[in-house]
C-alpha cells in the first residue's frame, strides 16, 4: 500500500540554519566520516550550497507523479529528496516543478535519478543534486511513498533529517544528531582555522601533526642525493659549448 505520511518531526530549525554555514565535508568529518551520498549525485550547476530538511519521496522507474503529491507536504526550508525504486536515468524534474516547489519553501532537490532544464534550473537559482542530466520524460501513473524512509546515494535518509549541499557533494546528518553534529562541525573549523594559519606561515604537517616517528616506525626513511650538496657550476655549460 502505497502512503503519503503528513507533518513528520523535522530536525531543529536552529540546527538546520547552523549547519548551513560549513561545507559537506566538514560536516561528514565531524560526525565521524558517515552520511555521505555517492558522490555521483552531483550538482547540476556549480555553486550552490544548502542545508534543509528532507522531505523523501519513492517514485517508481520514470514516473514523477509522487513528486507532485509531495509539494502538498513541504514546509519552507525543506529539501526534497527522490529516490526511485529501481535505477532510472529519466528527468524527473524540471523548471516547472522547482517553481512550485520553490513556492512551497522548498530549497533544493537530491534526485537519485535524473532531472533536465538545467540551463532553466540555473537562472532560477533553484539547487539540484542529482545522478543523471537527462531529458527523457516521465509519464504520471504509478503510486509511490511521501515521507517514508528512502535510500538515495546509498544512504538512509528518514524524513526531517538535514540535508546538507554544496560542491563537493551531499550529506546526511540524522534529526536526533543534528544539535550535536553542529558543535562538533564547530569545533572543527576552528581547529582548521589555526591550522591554515600556521600552514600559510610555512609550517609542516609533518612537523605540526608530529608525523615523522609514525612514518619512520612504518620504515619510511630520508636519504641525500649524493649530488644533492654540490653547488651547480654555473659556468660549464658555457664553457662546454666553447669547447
Amino acid at each position: 500500500m502505497s502512503v503519503v505520511v503528513r507533518n513528520p518531526p523535522r530536525a531543529e530549525r536552529a540546527a538546520v540554519e547552523g549547519l548551513s554555514g560549513y561545507g559537506v565535508a566538514t560536516v561528514h568529518e565531524a560526525q565521524g566520516r558517515t552520511g555521505l551520498l555517492d558522490p555521483r549525485l552531483r550538482p547540476v550547476w556549480q555553486g550552490a550550497r544548502v542545508a534543509g530538511t528532507a522531505v523523501t519521496v519513492s517514485v517508481p522507474p520514470a514516473d514523477n507523479w509522487m513528486i507532485h503529491v509531495a509539494v502538498e507536504q513541504c514546509r519552507e526550508g525543506d529539501v526534497l529528496v527522490v529516490a526511485p525504486t529501481s535505477p532510472s536515468e529519466a528527468g524527473y524534474f524540471g523548471d516547472l516543478l522547482a517553481t512550485t516547489v520553490a513556492a512551497h519553501g522548498v530549497r533544493a532537490l537530491v534526485i537519485d535519478a535524473g532531472c533536465r532544464d538545467v540551463a532553466e534550473l540555473r537562472a532560477m537559482g533553484f539547487p539540484v543534486w542529482a545522478r543523471h542530466v537527462s531529458a527523457f520524460g516521465t509519464v504520471k501513473e504509478t503510486l509511490g511513498d511521501v515521507n517514508i524512509p528512502v535510500v538515495c546515494g546509498g544512504q538512509l535518509i528518514e524524513p526531517g533529517d538535514v540535508v546538507v549541499a554544496d560542491d563537493d557533494g551531499v550529506v546526511r546528518v540524522p534529526r536526533r544528531e543534528a544539535a550535536a553534529v553542529l558543535a562538533a562541525s564547530k569545533a572543527r573549523e576552528e581547529r582548521e582555522a589555526a591550522l591554515r594559519e600556521r600552514y600559510a606561515k610555512g609550517e609542516l604537517g609533518l612537523d605540526i601533526h608530529q608525523m615523522r616517528t609514525r612514518l619512520a616506525a612504518k620504515g619510511l626513511t630520508w636519504v641525500d642525493h649524493p649530488e644533492g650538496a654540490q653547488e651547480p657550476d654555473g659556468e660549464s655549460g658555457t664553457a662546454g659549448a666553447a669547447s
